[in-house]
Parts: structure tokens; C-alpha cells; sequence
């Protein structure tokens, strides 16, 4: 099983992070880079980690649940005008359906779960973005510049 990269992220520019800079937890080293990222980018105006709760119902227990997406940021555009981003970040694997080949039956079932509740994290994370007048994306590591597809 693989070790998850945790800790407390200390910026460099803490006023331009919305919440408390002394408890910015990440929570894979794939987010700790996003947030190195975040604090010293110049079009970076202001960013925070976990600071947006959207609720959702998940599609495996049909019960409501609370999601608190990775991060809130606000950008300059290229327009000189800022623009809000609700952001995540997962594995490519988890943004699409699983693929079966020779896998076993319960782990096919755990990633479809997974698949399933992301979806609905991320439709609700979609609408909530949208009514106020911001943008969800989800960063994969492809996005973050940790991997490269290989062609073909």
C-alpha cells in the first residue's frame, strides 16, 4: 500500500492565503505542490485549501454528505480582471470509469464507488461553482506536470 505525503504547508506569501496560514494541511504531495504553486505564482491574487463545503448526496448510501473541495482560488486573467476556481485534485484514474481487465471483483466494485461518488462530489462542486459565478476543475497529475501521457 502506498504511504500518503501529509504535513503542514508554511507559504512564503500568507496573505494571499484565505484562512488560517498556520493550519494549511495538505494531504498528498500532489496538493503540497499545487500549493507551492499557488503562493508564489504572481497571478495567484489568493488562494485557500479546504475553506469551500459543498454538500451532495452520494449515489452508494443515498445519504447526504458534506465535501470539502481541495481548493478555492482567484486568479488574474489574462484580462487583468480575477477569476474563481474551485479546484481538486485526484488521480487521472479516479475521473474515469474503471476499466475491469483481469481485476478482482471487489476491487472493480471499490473503484466504481469511487468513480460514482466523485462524480456526485463533482456535479454538486459543478452547480455550486456555477451560481456564483466561478469555475470547478479537477487537476490531475497530468495537470500538476508530476506525470506525462505516453503516446500511442
Amino acid at each position: 500500500m502506498a504511504k500518503f505525503h501529509q504535513g503542514f504547508f508554511k507559504p512564503k506569501n500568507p496573505k494571499k492565503y484565505r484562512g488560517d496560514p498556520t493550519q494549511i494541511i495538505y494531504r498528498s504531495s500532489w496538493e503540497r505542490a499545487l500549493m507551492i504553486w499557488l503562493d508564489k505564482h504572481p497571478a495567484c491574487l489568493a488562494w485557500g485549501s479546504e475553506e469551500v463545503i459543498v454538500p451532495y448526496v452520494s449515489p452508494v448510501d443515498g445519504k447526504p454528505h458534506r465535501y470539502f473541495i481541495d481548493f478555492v482560488v482567484t486568479m488574474k486573467g489574462k484580462d487583468g480582471l480575477p477569476k474563481k476556481f474551485l479546484i481538486e485534485v485526484k488521480p487521472e484514474s479516479q475521473t474515469r470509469p474503471p476499466i475491469v481487465g483481469n481485476k478482482k471483483s471487489k476491487t472493480i466494485l471499490t473503484e466504481a464507488m469511487t468513480y460514482a461518488v466523485n462524480q456526485a462530489k463533482w456535479d454538486a462542486a459543478d452547480k455550486y461553482a456555477k451560481e456564483r459565478g466561478m469555475q470547478f476543475v479537477v487537476f490531475t497529475e497530468y495537470d500538476l506536470g508530476i506525470a506525462t501521457r505516453k503516446n500511442g
